[in-house]
């Protein structure tokens, strides 16, 4: 990732939260409590799907890489906020902004596309559940984790030298809690025709493209399960894909907001409050969506505390 960096700016100025001044420590604790609490729910789903055997199944190995994806994502943005919560200066250097961005932009696409990738799984499974085994092995699983995490890389190596290539000559004041692309193209001096065009297309079809691929997965499974016999069945079916669709719609519902909204809606605080839900909120909420709503990953994790609980007591 390289750049000429001809601009007057050296540093930028983080101003969220500036306006609160008086609840900033109270933020603080409150934030801090939530992080913690993400980082330990993630935590706990990646080590019981290692350490159960009846989880290693395509579904759970997607979502133990959605879990350490989620840890990552949030370890760029968190732990700066909370520093700034405290500090006087809340600043962040240019490379620093860049590298943070570029980080953001890598995990926050990935991530779009595993939500994909799981919905292909969930497809493959009720639709051709006699080949599952067969088209869902071990090497198209990590192939598809792969391919996310390349579509990820490739989006933010493009984007991120685009925005940094502008000049920032007047301003360094960013009206937000991190270097998101929105508020740091609004203190650039002027922008290049063809920077506008390559981020503004881009932008959206990394989120329309994935959308596009989990929706034509559900009409196919829908449609296939319409056509189970029993009721039962139905619903079974239903619920295996429950908590993926609420994860998808979260996930989209807010980077929609952001992402796919015209520029001259901008709005600087809104964004700000719909950015902290899918930084701190949404990593929080999706392991347990995942966890409480799931039958067989609550009985893997009463066995892996019972075995470790007999162990400890021998």
């Amino acid at each position: 990732m390289e750049w000429v960096n001809e601009t007057l700016v050296r540093e930028f100025v983080f101003l969220s939260f500036s306006s609160l001044a008086g609840l900033q420590r109270v933020l603080f604790v409150v934030f801090l409590l939530l992080y913690l609490f993400t980082l330990g729910t993630n935590a706990v789903i990646i080590s019981t799907i290692v350490l159960d055997r009846a989880l290693h199944t395509p579904m759970y190995f997607f979502l133990a890489i959605l879990s350490c994806t989620e840890i990552c994502y949030t370890f760029v943005i968190v732990p700066k906020m909370l520093i700034d919560l405290l500090a006087q200066k809340k600043t962040i250097s240019f490379v620093g902004c860049a590298i943070q961005m570029f980080t953001f932009l890598f995990l926050g696409c990935s991530h779009s596309f595993l939500l994909a990738a799981m919905g292909y799984d969930r497809y493959v499974a009720i639709c051709n559940p006699l080949r599952y085994t067969v088209l869902m092995g071990r090497g198209m699983c990590v192939g598809l984790v792969a391919a996310a995490y390349a579509c990820g890389f490739t989006v933010a190596q493009i984007i991120t030298p685009l925005v940094f290539r502008l000049p920032f000559h007047s301003s360094n004041q960013l009206h937000h809690f991190f270097c998101d692309i929105s508020p740091v193209l609004q203190v650039a001096s002027h922008h290049t025709h063809f920077n506008q065009i390559v981020i503004f297309i881009l932008c959206p079809l990394v989120l329309v493209i994935p959308l596009l691929l989990i929706l034509v997965s559900y009409v196919h499974i829908i449609s296939s399960i319409l056509q189970f016999p029993s009721t039962l069945s139905r619903n079974k079916a239903f619920s295996t894909c429950a908590s993926h669709l609420i994860v998808v719609t979260v996930h989209y519902g807010c980077a929609s907001f952001i992402y796919l909204k015209p520029k001259s809606n901008y709005s600087s605080s809104q964004d700000a409050l719909i950015s902290i839900s899918y930084t701190i909120l949404t990593p929080l909420f999706n392991p347990m969506i995942y966890s409480l709503r799931n039958k067989e990953f609550k009985s893997a994790f009463h066995r892996v505390i019972g075995r470790k609980l007999s162990l400890s007591q021998h």
